[in-house]
């Protein structure tokens, strides 16, 4: 058995595929994803979110595709 990993995704991304990459992880859509962490965004403060997605694309790799 393969054991799941947490990658960036090449396909189902806007901006550098984390939301996408973490819908594919915890099988959820990734557009809930976004409009949840919008929401969190808009309430919490701007800054501390954008912090956090930078973050996040720094230290989450991008999926690379086995050409089979």
């Amino acid at each position: 058995m393969e054991r799941k990993k947490l990658y960036r995704s090449g396909k189902n991304k806007i901006i550098a595929g984390i939301f996408g990459g973490v819908g594919e992880y915890f099988d959820i859509d990734p557009s809930l994803l976004r409009l949840f962490w919008v929401l969190i965004v808009v309430f919490t403060g701007f800054l501390p979110g954008i912090i956090a997605y930078l973050v996040s694309v720094a230290v989450v790799p991008q999926k690379t595709h086995k050409l089979e």
